[in-house]
């Protein structure tokens, strides 16, 4: 059975030579496009070639050494330049689009055709324009980046992506977390954290325990409604300072605290004795702590006594049961103890109440209330509450 070729005429070839000549498409393109034999196509250029040039005459076909001669320079020249852009490197970009079409902007600066680079890095010539278009119209993400610097050198640089897209808002530049974390990474602003883990709590003791009152409901409505208490040690140059610390658990703000270096019942009982002062609690508050012995003790259970604090004691070895302390003390030393190299006790307890006061209580975005310092939130609700009061007066 004899092979059928398919016959075109000479209006027909002169369209397919146009969209290659003036739509700056391939030859390959086209013939996928259209059905068509490479072989015939490049023909048909080159004839269209020669009968602009005058070469071989107006009409008149090149000959088949002209022919081949024509078509190994057009490959020679298709090769050099598909050879000079760098497709091996194109496999380790990363593959954010991004980065490509900045990696066409600069071959386009080089004198490469774009239609040509688009289809070596397999993308889309359209979605390169409409990027670049973009790209003009958006602002520079300068001044927002000075601003995420400020902020983190202000909050010791200790925030991350979350605190950090709160911050900026706060500051009336809305930006997602993601870009956040991306502007992190490019200026090098990266936390830098460590765990270590002393014991400190002593509950092999004969001293009576108080039964979990608060059984981890860590999120009451009102202020002096629950408190927790624990203790944490702090390493100096002349040996340990520990610090006891008692948290209001509505507004998680730290209300009490001593420092000593010592662990004995007056440590904790002066931390207690700051917080009554401060706060003046009614009776009924929850006093929530471990099963050490200097909670357990005489003299601070009378200090609650005499105050009509009820006791409230975590199980044996349970640290989840008092883990809203747990996280602080992680945080003031992932934050700052760390960070520190402390020459003596006076030192560390003048750095220790500076976060506390400063910086945790006052300025420290928190995640639990709703990315507020501790006082703001207190103030907040302190005003709430006054007007809900002077609406029902």
């Amino acid at each position: 059975m004899s092979k059928k070729y398919r016959k075109f005429d000479a209006s027909f070839k002169l369209e397919v030579v146009k969209m290659i000549k003036d739509q700056d498409m391939s030859v390959g393109q086209v013939c996928r496009d259209l059905d068509l034999g490479e072989t015939a196509v490049r023909r048909w250029v080159q004839q269209y070639e020669a009968e602009q040039l005058g070469g071989a005459g107006i009409g008149k076909p090149l000959t088949s050494e002209q022919q081949r001669i024509r078509q190994l320079e057009q490959q020679i020249r298709e090769l050099k330049m598909d050879n000079d852009i760098p497709k091996k490197s194109y496999g380790l970009l990363c593959p954010r689009i991004e980065v490509i079409h900045k990696l066409v902007r600069q071959l386009q600066r080089k004198a490469f055709p774009v239609a040509r680079v688009c289809r070596v890095l397999r993308i889309s010539r359209s979605g390169f324009y409409e990027a670049s278009q973009r790209a003009r119209k958006t602002p520079l993400a300068c001044p927002v980046a000075v601003k995420l610097k400020a902020l983190f050198s202000a909050n010791d640089r200790c925030y991350g992506s979350r605190r950090l897209r709160s911050a900026l808002r706060n500051e009336g530049v809305v930006i997602g977390r993601f870009k956040v974390r991306r502007l992190m990474r490019e200026h090098g602003l990266k936390p830098a954290w460590k765990r270590k883990f002393v014991h400190t709590t002593d509950s092999n003791h004969n001293l009576p325990v108080a039964e979990n009152l608060l059984n981890r409901h860590f999120n009451p409505k009102t202020i002096n409604h629950s408190w927790v208490a624990d203790i944490t040690y702090i390493r100096t140059r002349s040996g340990w300072l520990y610090l006891a610390a008692v948290m209001d658990l509505c507004s998680r703000k730290i209300v009490g605290w001593a420092m000593a270096p010592h662990m004995r019942s007056e440590l904790v009982c002066s931390a207690l004795q700051l917080a009554i002062a401060q706060r003046q609690p009614g009776p009924g508050l929850i006093a929530h702590s471990d099963r050490g012995s200097q909670y357990a003790g005489a003299a601070y259970q009378s200090l609650l006594a005499r105050h009509g604090m009820r006791c409230s004691m975590s199980g044996k070895g349970n640290c989840w049961d008092n883990a809203v302390m747990e996280r602080f003390f992680l945080n003031l030393k992932m934050e700052r103890v760390w960070r520190r190299d402390y020459a003596n006790h006076s030192e560390a307890m003048k750095d220790v109440a500076d976060y506390m006061v400063r910086f945790y209580n006052d300025g420290r975005l928190h995640s639990t209330l709703g990315y507020l310092p501790p006082n703001q939130y207190e103030r907040q609700k302190a005003q709430k509450l006054l007007i809900e009061v002077s609406g029902i007066a």
